[in-house]
Protein backbone atom coordinates (compact mmCIF):
# COMPACT_ATOMS: atom_id res chain seq x y z
CA UNK A 1 0.00 0.00 0.00
CA UNK A 2 1.20 3.10 -0.89
CA UNK A 3 -0.07 6.62 0.50
CA UNK A 4 1.62 10.05 -0.64
CA UNK A 5 1.74 12.64 2.36
CA UNK A 6 3.27 14.99 1.27
CA UNK A 7 1.23 17.63 -0.83
CA UNK A 8 2.94 20.57 0.84
CA UNK A 9 6.66 19.80 -0.57
CA UNK A 10 4.64 18.98 -4.19
CA UNK A 11 1.92 17.32 -6.00
CA UNK A 12 1.65 15.00 -8.61
CA UNK A 13 0.96 17.19 -12.02
CA UNK A 14 -3.16 16.60 -12.87
CA UNK A 15 -3.84 14.84 -16.29
CA UNK A 16 -5.41 18.07 -17.55
CA UNK A 17 -2.29 20.43 -16.77
CA UNK A 18 -0.31 17.30 -18.67
CA UNK A 19 -2.35 17.15 -21.74
CA UNK A 20 -2.54 21.37 -22.20
CA UNK A 21 1.50 20.76 -21.81
CA UNK A 22 1.64 18.33 -24.25
CA UNK A 23 -0.69 20.09 -27.02
CA UNK A 24 2.03 23.14 -26.57
CA UNK A 25 4.72 21.05 -26.98
CA UNK A 26 3.45 19.47 -30.15
CA UNK A 27 1.45 22.30 -31.99
CA UNK A 28 2.10 25.51 -29.89
CA UNK A 29 5.67 25.84 -29.84
CA UNK A 30 6.62 29.13 -31.38
CA UNK A 31 8.36 31.72 -29.41
CA UNK A 32 5.72 33.75 -27.77
CA UNK A 33 7.85 36.90 -29.12
CA UNK A 34 7.78 36.43 -32.56
CA UNK A 35 4.96 37.93 -34.37
CA UNK A 36 4.39 35.17 -36.81
CA UNK A 37 1.56 32.76 -36.75
CA UNK A 38 3.40 30.11 -34.83
CA UNK A 39 4.70 32.75 -32.12
CA UNK A 40 1.15 34.19 -31.92
CA UNK A 41 -0.26 30.44 -31.38
CA UNK A 42 2.36 30.45 -27.86
CA UNK A 43 1.63 34.33 -27.05
CA UNK A 44 -1.79 32.75 -26.96
CA UNK A 45 -1.63 30.42 -24.65
CA UNK A 46 0.63 32.45 -22.26
CA UNK A 47 -1.96 35.09 -22.47
CA UNK A 48 -5.21 32.67 -21.77
CA UNK A 49 -2.54 31.10 -18.66
CA UNK A 50 -2.06 34.79 -17.36
CA UNK A 51 -5.91 34.82 -16.96
CA UNK A 52 -6.65 31.65 -15.77
CA UNK A 53 -3.84 32.25 -12.88
CA UNK A 54 -5.33 35.81 -12.07
CA UNK A 55 -8.38 34.02 -11.56
CA UNK A 56 -6.88 31.96 -9.22
CA UNK A 57 -6.38 35.27 -6.99
CA UNK A 58 -9.42 37.47 -8.45
CA UNK A 59 -6.47 39.91 -10.18
CA UNK A 60 -6.39 42.07 -13.69
CA UNK A 61 -4.32 39.84 -16.07
CA UNK A 62 -2.26 42.36 -16.52
CA UNK A 63 -1.01 42.13 -12.51
CA UNK A 64 0.54 38.25 -12.78
CA UNK A 65 4.37 37.91 -13.83
CA UNK A 66 5.22 34.37 -14.71
CA UNK A 67 8.16 33.23 -13.07
CA UNK A 68 10.22 29.87 -12.66
CA UNK A 69 8.39 29.19 -9.58
CA UNK A 70 7.57 30.44 -5.82
CA UNK A 71 11.10 31.09 -5.01
CA UNK A 72 12.01 33.10 -8.07
CA UNK A 73 8.43 35.50 -7.08
CA UNK A 74 9.47 35.76 -3.69
CA UNK A 75 12.87 36.64 -4.56
CA UNK A 76 11.68 39.69 -6.92
CA UNK A 77 9.47 40.67 -4.68
CA UNK A 78 12.08 41.23 -1.97
CA UNK A 79 14.83 42.40 -4.16
CA UNK A 80 12.66 44.13 -6.90
CA UNK A 81 12.09 46.45 -3.85
CA UNK A 82 15.14 46.64 -2.52
CA UNK A 83 16.51 47.40 -5.88
CA UNK A 84 14.71 50.66 -6.22
CA UNK A 85 17.18 52.33 -3.25
CA UNK A 86 20.27 53.93 -3.69
CA UNK A 87 21.26 53.36 0.27
CA UNK A 88 20.15 50.93 2.50
CA UNK A 89 16.83 50.95 4.56
CA UNK A 90 14.16 48.88 6.63
CA UNK A 91 12.32 45.34 5.80
CA UNK A 92 10.03 43.44 7.90
CA UNK A 93 10.02 39.86 8.02
CA UNK A 94 8.60 36.75 10.16
CA UNK A 95 10.85 34.95 12.39
CA UNK A 96 8.89 31.59 10.73
CA UNK A 97 9.28 32.76 6.73
CA UNK A 98 10.32 30.45 4.22
CA UNK A 99 13.69 30.28 3.09
CA UNK A 100 12.88 31.37 -0.31
CA UNK A 101 12.21 34.86 1.66
CA UNK A 102 14.58 34.55 4.65
CA UNK A 103 17.70 34.64 2.45
CA UNK A 104 17.75 37.33 0.47
CA UNK A 105 16.91 39.10 3.05
CA UNK A 106 19.85 38.07 4.71
CA UNK A 107 21.45 39.10 1.57
CA UNK A 108 20.18 42.76 2.66
CA UNK A 109 21.23 42.85 6.08
CA UNK A 110 24.66 41.75 4.64
CA UNK A 111 24.40 44.94 2.28
CA UNK A 112 23.50 46.87 5.34
CA UNK A 113 20.36 47.03 5.65
CA UNK A 114 18.33 46.95 8.65
CA UNK A 115 15.97 43.92 9.15
CA UNK A 116 13.16 43.42 11.59
CA UNK A 117 11.96 39.50 12.55
CA UNK A 118 8.62 39.97 13.92
CA UNK A 119 8.30 36.99 16.54
CA UNK A 120 5.68 34.87 16.87
CA UNK A 121 3.50 32.98 19.30
CA UNK A 122 3.72 29.05 20.53
CA UNK A 123 1.33 28.75 17.78
CA UNK A 124 3.12 30.63 15.23
CA UNK A 125 1.05 33.51 15.00
CA UNK A 126 1.95 37.11 14.94
CA UNK A 127 0.84 39.54 16.72
CA UNK A 128 -0.02 42.65 14.93
CA UNK A 129 0.85 45.05 17.66
CA UNK A 130 4.32 43.69 17.34
CA UNK A 131 4.32 44.98 13.53
CA UNK A 132 3.03 48.55 14.07
CA UNK A 133 5.42 48.75 16.81
CA UNK A 134 8.09 47.59 14.35
CA UNK A 135 7.28 50.25 11.76
CA UNK A 136 10.36 52.57 11.16
CA UNK A 137 10.30 56.26 9.16
CA UNK A 138 12.59 54.29 6.56
CA UNK A 139 10.73 50.85 6.39
CA UNK A 140 9.83 50.39 2.82
CA UNK A 141 8.37 46.53 3.02
CA UNK A 142 6.86 44.11 4.99
CA UNK A 143 6.62 40.21 3.69
CA UNK A 144 5.11 37.82 6.26
CA UNK A 145 4.13 34.52 4.67
CA UNK A 146 0.11 33.33 4.83
CA UNK A 147 0.72 30.17 5.74
CA UNK A 148 3.48 28.46 7.09
CA UNK A 149 4.74 25.53 5.11
CA UNK A 150 6.06 23.64 8.21
CA UNK A 151 3.74 24.24 10.88
CA UNK A 152 0.38 25.29 8.84
CA UNK A 153 -0.48 28.77 10.96
CA UNK A 154 -2.43 30.77 8.81
CA UNK A 155 -1.52 34.58 9.79
CA UNK A 156 -4.28 37.56 9.63
CA UNK A 157 -2.37 39.14 6.11
CA UNK A 158 -5.90 41.08 6.09
CA UNK A 159 -4.86 42.87 10.05
CA UNK A 160 -1.33 43.22 9.01
CA UNK A 161 -1.60 44.23 5.18
CA UNK A 162 -4.02 47.35 6.63
CA UNK A 163 -1.31 48.36 9.14
CA UNK A 164 2.00 48.38 6.41
CA UNK A 165 -1.15 50.25 4.19
CA UNK A 166 -1.77 52.89 6.99
CA UNK A 167 1.89 53.56 7.23
CA UNK A 168 2.29 53.74 3.46
CA UNK A 169 4.88 50.62 3.40
CA UNK A 170 4.56 47.72 0.80
CA UNK A 171 2.87 44.45 1.72
CA UNK A 172 3.90 41.58 0.61
CA UNK A 173 2.72 38.01 0.96
CA UNK A 174 3.76 34.44 0.14
CA UNK A 175 0.70 32.29 -0.64
CA UNK A 176 2.43 29.00 -2.50
CA UNK A 177 0.87 26.68 0.40
CA UNK A 178 -2.64 29.08 0.48
CA UNK A 179 -3.79 29.84 -3.19
CA UNK A 180 -5.91 27.07 -4.58
CA UNK A 181 -5.88 25.72 -1.37
CA UNK A 182 -8.49 29.12 0.52
CA UNK A 183 -9.98 31.78 -1.39
CA UNK A 184 -7.62 34.60 -1.91
CA UNK A 185 -8.90 37.71 -3.17
CA UNK A 186 -6.29 40.39 -3.73
CA UNK A 187 -9.37 43.03 -4.45
CA UNK A 188 -10.18 42.66 -1.20
CA UNK A 189 -6.65 41.77 0.51
CA UNK A 190 -4.42 44.77 1.54
CA UNK A 191 -1.04 43.73 -0.12
CA UNK A 192 0.84 44.60 -2.88
CA UNK A 193 3.12 41.73 -3.90
CA UNK A 194 1.60 37.74 -3.78
CA UNK A 195 3.87 35.08 -4.69
CA UNK A 196 2.20 31.72 -6.40
CA UNK A 197 3.61 28.12 -7.33
CA UNK A 198 2.47 25.43 -9.67
CA UNK A 199 3.37 22.60 -8.69
CA UNK A 200 1.33 23.01 -5.16
CA UNK A 201 -1.89 23.23 -7.28
CA UNK A 202 -1.30 19.99 -9.50
CA UNK A 203 0.71 22.10 -11.87
CA UNK A 204 4.02 21.39 -13.38
CA UNK A 205 7.45 22.18 -11.58
CA UNK A 206 9.19 24.83 -13.03
CA UNK A 207 6.56 27.60 -12.98
CA UNK A 208 5.31 30.25 -11.17
CA UNK A 209 3.95 34.01 -10.43
CA UNK A 210 4.38 37.25 -9.24
CA UNK A 211 1.06 39.11 -8.28
CA UNK A 212 2.19 43.20 -9.07
CA UNK A 213 -0.63 45.33 -7.68
CA UNK A 214 -0.73 48.01 -10.52
CA UNK A 215 1.24 51.15 -10.07
CA UNK A 216 4.28 49.19 -7.77
CA UNK A 217 7.54 49.35 -9.03
CA UNK A 218 9.68 47.20 -9.40
CA UNK A 219 13.52 46.17 -10.52
CA UNK A 220 13.46 42.86 -12.75
CA UNK A 221 16.28 40.13 -11.31
CA UNK A 222 16.36 39.31 -15.30
CA UNK A 223 16.70 41.97 -18.26
CA UNK A 224 17.26 41.47 -21.46
CA UNK A 225 14.60 40.65 -23.67
CA UNK A 226 11.64 42.37 -21.87
CA UNK A 227 9.14 39.91 -21.67
CA UNK A 228 6.91 39.56 -18.74
CA UNK A 229 6.20 43.60 -18.77
CA UNK A 230 9.59 44.21 -18.28
CA UNK A 231 9.66 42.60 -14.92
CA UNK A 232 10.92 39.06 -15.91
CA UNK A 233 13.10 38.87 -19.38
CA UNK A 234 13.47 35.55 -21.01
CA UNK A 235 11.74 33.56 -23.41
CA UNK A 236 8.89 32.26 -21.44
CA UNK A 237 8.48 28.10 -20.65
CA UNK A 238 4.89 28.32 -22.58
CA UNK A 239 4.21 24.67 -21.72
CA UNK A 240 4.62 24.51 -18.00
CA UNK A 241 2.69 28.32 -17.92
CA UNK A 242 -0.07 26.37 -19.74
CA UNK A 243 -0.02 23.35 -17.34
CA UNK A 244 -0.01 26.13 -14.68
CA UNK A 245 -2.77 27.57 -15.76
CA UNK A 246 -5.21 24.90 -15.87
CA UNK A 247 -4.18 23.81 -12.69
CA UNK A 248 -5.25 27.14 -11.39
CA UNK A 249 -8.62 27.45 -13.17
CA UNK A 250 -9.70 23.94 -11.55
CA UNK A 251 -8.35 24.94 -8.42
CA UNK A 252 -11.11 27.75 -8.54
CA UNK A 253 -13.68 25.29 -9.86
CA UNK A 254 -12.65 22.33 -7.51
CA UNK A 255 -12.00 24.84 -4.01
CA UNK A 256 -15.77 24.42 -2.94
CA UNK A 257 -15.65 21.04 -2.32
CA UNK A 258 -12.42 19.82 -1.95
CA UNK A 259 -11.45 22.66 0.58
CA UNK A 260 -13.70 21.20 3.36
CA UNK A 261 -13.10 17.19 2.50
CA UNK A 262 -9.51 18.35 3.67
CA UNK A 263 -10.18 19.81 6.13
CA UNK A 264 -12.77 16.87 8.12
CA UNK A 265 -9.76 14.46 6.82
CA UNK A 266 -7.12 16.58 9.04
CA UNK A 267 -8.91 16.92 11.83
CA UNK A 268 -9.39 13.02 11.27
CA UNK A 269 -5.88 12.36 12.02
CA UNK A 270 -5.16 14.59 14.47
CA UNK A 271 -8.09 13.16 16.48
CA UNK A 272 -6.49 9.57 15.78
CA UNK A 273 -3.28 10.71 17.13
CA UNK A 274 -4.46 12.83 20.04
CA UNK A 275 -3.58 9.61 22.45
CA UNK A 276 0.22 9.14 21.71
CA UNK A 277 2.39 10.44 24.44
CA UNK A 278 4.92 12.95 23.73
CA UNK A 279 3.31 13.60 20.31
CA UNK A 280 2.84 17.35 20.05
CA UNK A 281 0.64 19.18 17.33
CA UNK A 282 2.21 21.90 16.24
CA UNK A 283 1.00 25.10 14.75
CA UNK A 284 -2.34 26.89 15.09
CA UNK A 285 -5.09 24.07 14.94
CA UNK A 286 -7.61 26.84 14.35
CA UNK A 287 -6.09 29.26 11.76
CA UNK A 288 -4.26 26.35 9.97
CA UNK A 289 -4.11 25.38 6.17
CA UNK A 290 -6.87 22.86 5.67
CA UNK A 291 -4.80 20.02 4.26
CA UNK A 292 -2.07 20.40 6.68
CA UNK A 293 -1.22 17.79 10.04
CA UNK A 294 2.05 18.40 12.03
CA UNK A 295 3.88 17.31 15.49
CA UNK A 296 7.14 17.12 17.18
CA UNK A 297 8.03 14.56 19.29
CA UNK A 298 9.23 15.95 22.64
CA UNK A 299 11.66 13.13 23.66
CA UNK A 300 13.45 12.52 20.10
CA UNK A 301 17.35 12.97 20.68
CA UNK A 302 18.52 13.83 17.32
CA UNK A 303 20.11 10.56 16.92
CA UNK A 304 18.48 7.22 17.39
CA UNK A 305 15.03 9.51 17.37
CA UNK A 306 14.27 12.67 15.14
CA UNK A 307 11.68 13.24 12.77
CA UNK A 308 14.34 11.90 9.88
CA UNK A 309 13.89 8.17 11.64
CA UNK A 310 10.41 8.09 11.54
CA UNK A 311 10.16 9.57 7.83
CA UNK A 312 12.34 6.86 7.26
CA UNK A 313 10.53 4.01 9.21
CA UNK A 314 6.98 5.65 7.26
CA UNK A 315 8.52 5.20 4.21
CA UNK A 316 9.64 1.12 4.31
CA UNK A 317 5.94 1.34 5.21
CA UNK A 318 5.00 2.84 2.18
CA UNK A 319 3.89 5.90 3.42
CA UNK A 320 5.87 9.41 2.51
CA UNK A 321 6.00 12.26 4.88
CA UNK A 322 8.59 15.11 5.47
CA UNK A 323 10.37 16.56 8.93
CA UNK A 324 11.37 19.44 9.38
CA UNK A 325 14.65 19.27 10.26
CA UNK A 326 17.52 19.41 8.13
CA UNK A 327 20.72 17.53 7.57
CA UNK A 328 24.05 19.60 7.30
CA UNK A 329 27.32 17.71 6.86
CA UNK A 330 25.82 14.69 8.44
CA UNK A 331 24.30 16.06 11.33
CA UNK A 332 20.84 17.53 11.91
CA UNK A 333 19.99 20.78 12.47
CA UNK A 334 16.69 21.72 14.38
CA UNK A 335 13.76 23.51 12.52
CA UNK A 336 13.91 27.27 12.41
CA UNK A 337 10.68 27.50 12.75
CA UNK A 338 9.85 25.77 15.49
CA UNK A 339 12.67 27.14 17.62
CA UNK A 340 11.31 30.37 17.11
CA UNK A 341 7.83 29.11 18.07
CA UNK A 342 9.70 28.52 21.27
CA UNK A 343 10.26 24.70 21.32
CA UNK A 344 13.40 23.15 22.36
CA UNK A 345 15.99 21.99 20.23
CA UNK A 346 15.14 18.37 20.74
CA UNK A 347 11.66 18.76 20.12
CA UNK A 348 12.48 20.65 17.23
CA UNK A 349 14.19 17.59 16.09
CA UNK A 350 11.20 15.60 16.01
CA UNK A 351 9.01 17.25 13.68
CA UNK A 352 7.10 15.73 11.02
CA UNK A 353 4.46 16.87 8.84
CA UNK A 354 1.70 15.28 6.75
CA UNK A 355 -0.03 17.01 4.10
CA UNK A 356 -2.80 16.29 2.35
CA UNK A 357 -4.69 16.39 -1.21
CA UNK A 358 -6.88 15.15 -3.98
CA UNK A 359 -5.90 11.81 -3.75
CA UNK A 360 -5.90 11.28 -0.31
CA UNK A 361 -8.82 9.43 1.28
CA UNK A 362 -10.49 8.19 5.22
CA UNK A 363 -8.90 4.74 4.56
CA UNK A 364 -5.65 6.60 4.22
CA UNK A 365 -5.72 8.74 7.26
CA UNK A 366 -6.64 5.64 9.40
CA UNK A 367 -4.01 3.61 7.66
CA UNK A 368 -1.26 6.12 8.27
CA UNK A 369 -2.55 6.72 12.15
CA UNK A 370 -2.06 2.92 13.00
CA UNK A 371 0.95 2.79 11.25
CA UNK A 372 2.63 5.94 13.08
CA UNK A 373 1.49 4.48 16.38
CA UNK A 374 3.48 1.37 15.58
CA UNK A 375 6.39 2.69 14.57
CA UNK A 376 6.75 4.72 17.59
CA UNK A 377 6.16 1.93 19.84
CA UNK A 378 8.93 0.36 18.68
CA UNK A 379 11.33 2.90 18.58
CA UNK A 380 10.23 4.84 21.88
CA UNK A 381 12.33 4.01 24.75
CA UNK A 382 10.37 1.63 27.49
CA UNK A 383 10.58 4.05 30.48
CA UNK A 384 9.04 6.70 28.36
CA UNK A 385 6.35 4.83 27.57
CA UNK A 386 5.36 3.52 31.23
CA UNK A 387 6.06 6.94 32.60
Amino acid sequence: MQIYLDYSATTPTRPEAIAAMQAVLTQQWGNPSSLHEWGQRAATVVEQARMQVAGLINADAESIIFTSGGTEANNQAIMGVAHLYAKPQHIIISSIEHSAIAEPVRLLELWGWQVTRLGVDAKGRINPKDLKAALQDNTVLVSVIYGQSEVGTIQPIEELGNIAHRHNVLFHTDTVQVAGRLPVDVRKLPVDLLSISSHKIYGPQGAGALYVRPGVELIPLLVGGGQEMRLRSGTQAVPTIAGFGVAAELAVQEMSTETPRLIKLRDRLFAQLADIPGLIPTGDLIHRLPHHVSFCLEYADGEKLSGKTLVRHMNLAGIGISAGAACHSGKLSPSPILLAMGYSEKAALGAIRMTLGRDTTEADVNWTAMVLKQVLERLTPVELVFR
